[in-house]
């Protein structure tokens, strides 16, 4: 088969795909008012990360993709691995073709250090801002993880799409805007993430402060600081943040909150420490 033909053939399978998703598959919401079923080309275009144009030349057998191109598409479209690979042969890429990384774990030095912290919340962060891992009391204090879907277990993602985020925080902008700004600088650390680039189209099709702040320039997040929450079973806490990189894997870190002693927070948090020992009983 010529170049061209590969080309064609290519543009075929991605159209034929995208007819096969409904935007519920891939997290969208579905507005209706849909001509034709499945997803439209500005939608997959938003969530791999590229214009609506290239993808569209793409359809056409007009361009070549790079294998990192095709490494996003192959995750938003969510194609199973022989997908995959004929995903990568129509493309005439065979030498280049990429499989997805290993799931992250958190670090078993991480996770004794997260064990050991009892009156203080915490959670091992991935690199993607993933989260591997967590104490009782950061369930209690933030979400319960536990009954968050794993694959969509991400600081960024219950941020931008948990209601309950925006009361909690009672800053939700200035830290959603952080969240923002690490993800970008993750963006450049691995450009070509699929699974990341993904992630960033997704929460600019749900959320538009997402789409805006992404686009525009900003300062690094720092690693320490403070926040203040407006907590539903124990009010008002004002607590300090910090990071901890693992030594062995930088991609992976202890994020823990603390209060000072002898303040309404530190009682509030022992106060949510207590009710969250309780419901383990």
């Amino acid at each position: 088969m010529t170049s061209d033909a590969h080309l064609n053939e290519l543009g075929s399978f991605l159209k034929a795909r995208r007819a096969e998703l409904s935007p519920r598959t891939v997290g969208l919401p579905d507005t209706g008012g849909r001509r034709v079923p499945g997803l439209r080309r500005e939608e997959v275009a938003l969530l791999a990360a590229i214009s609506t144009d290239y993808y569209t030349r793409l359809e056409q057998g007009r361009i070549q993709p790079s294998a990192s191109v095709l490494a996003t598409l192959a995750h938003v479209l969510h194609l199973s691995d022989h997908q995959r690979d004929h995903l990568f042969e129509l493309a005439d890429r065979k030498g280049a073709r990429h499989r997805r990384p290993a799931a992250q774990k958190a670090h078993p030095q991480l996770r004794r250090l997260l064990d050991d912290l009892t009156a203080s919340p915490g959670v091992v962060i991935g690199r993607r801002m993933d989260i591997l891992a967590w104490n009782p009391l950061a369930a209690a204090l933030l979400t319960d993880f536990a009954k968050v879907p794993e694959d969509k277990r991400n600081c960024a993602r219950i941020l931008f799409t948990d209601p309950s985020m925006r009361t909690l925080y009672a800053d939700w902008r200035a830290v959603a805007r952080g969240c923002v700004s690490h993800l970008r600088m993750t963006a450049a650390k691995y450009p070509d993430d699929p699974r990341l680039t993904g992630l960033v189209g997704e929460l600019s099709m749900q959320d538009s402060d997402f789409g805006q702040w992404w686009g525009s320039r900003r300062a690094p997040s720092r690693s320490l600081g403070m926040k203040r929450f407006h907590h539903p079973l124990v009010g008002e806490l004002v607590l300090d943040w910090n990071t901890f990189t693992c030594g062995s894997d930088p991609d992976q870190e202890l994020v823990v909150w603390t209060a000072e002693p002898g303040t309404s927070s530190y009682d509030g948090l022992r106060d949510l420490a207590s009710r969250a020992a309780g419901q383990a009983d």
